[in-house]
């Protein structure tokens, strides 16, 4: 079982910036990564849905980490790493090779899409992982992609298993069974919002931080709505909620994360806004759109 940590702030998963040539480039990688920490950012996400893992091929992958292994490093900020299969062995061999990098803190395994196992199944899945895995791990609750929603109850079974320390909770809202988790969450298990633009009411109910994409921009004004909540700063923490999730709702007009690269690209953040199929790259007309949003949060920054 792998050793205690409790993910915590605004953690940003990393696009994958792409060259000219379509291949990774991770120049552009180190410096938005470097970038992002200076703005606030408690931590990195590598190899999430939003830096395009299942279109990298295996030395890709290993370069990316790699990448944020030694950014994150020099830092000492937290590193959480995008892992797992809806086949428990198969999951279990991609954590053991997640032992070479002794810079990341967890994984983030989504429950097992698509096979749809029952709760208990679930539960026996990440138990199975948990016990063996050299990194804590940080279940990624999204039945919108998964096809299988968890209750509450299931959830803090999960939060009360070795080695299990947080969720990556993105529901596509707040339901009952979101409240009743945050009402009443195991000890030590964090609660992490996953849906950009509820981030700021599940920070109010409890949460402990987010895993957001939206937060490759304005990210220092993410972090500082983390603070509002956390200091009870609700008038404050209340109106920045409400200027990011509009930002939030511009940066997923189109699927993630063609979005989020067309306005880096834009900034001259990232070398091309390229994704890789089955995704195409954001329109014009999206890009000016959330950059207009982001302007306005930048002009109404306290």
């Amino acid at each position: 079982m792998a050793q205690h940590f409790t993910p915590y702030g605004i953690h940003v998963p990393l696009v994958t910036p792409f060259a000219r040539d379509g291949r990774p480039d991770l120049d552009a990688l180190e410096g938005l990564a470097h970038s992002l920490l200076d703005d606030g950012a408690a931590g990195l996400v590598a190899l999430g849905t939003t830096g395009e893992a299942g279109a990298l091929d295996p030395d890709e992958r290993r370069s990316v980490v790699d990448t944020c292994a030694r950014v994150c490093r020099a830092r000492e900020a937290q590193l959480v790493v995008g892992a797992g299969s809806g086949a428990t062995a198969t999951a279990a061999r991609e954590l053991a090779a997640l032992s070479g990098w002794p810079e990341i803190r967890a994984a983030l395994v989504t429950v097992p899409a698509f096979v749809r196992p029952s709760q208990d199944g679930v539960v026996a899945h990440f138990a199975r992982l948990a016990a063996d895995s050299p990194v804590p791990l940080v279940v990624y609750h999204i039945p919108y992609r998964t096809g299988r929603p968890l209750d509450a109850a299931t959830l803090r079974t999960l939060g009360g298993l070795p080695g299990v320390v947080g969720v990556k909770h993105a529901v596509g809202g707040i339901d009952q069974d979101t409240v009743a988790l945050l009402g009443d969450p195991p000890a030590g298990f964090a609660v992490l919002a996953g849906d950009d633009a509820f981030v700021s009411p599940l920070l109010a109910l409890g949460a402990t931080g987010g895993i957001l994409a939206s937060a490759h921009l304005a990210t220092d004004r993410f972090a500082a709505l983390a603070d509002a909540w956390r200091a009870g700063d609700t008038s404050r923490a209340r109106a920045l909620g409400h200027r990011l999730a509009r930002l939030s709702g511009r940066l997923f007009a189109e699927p993630n994360p063609a979005v989020v690269k067309g306005v880096l690209h834009a900034q001259g953040r990232i070398p091309t806004p390229d994704v890789r199929l089955p995704l195409l790259p954001a329109t014009e007309e999206s890009v000016a759109a959330a950059m207009k949003e982001l302007a306005e949060v930048g002009a109404a920054a306290d």
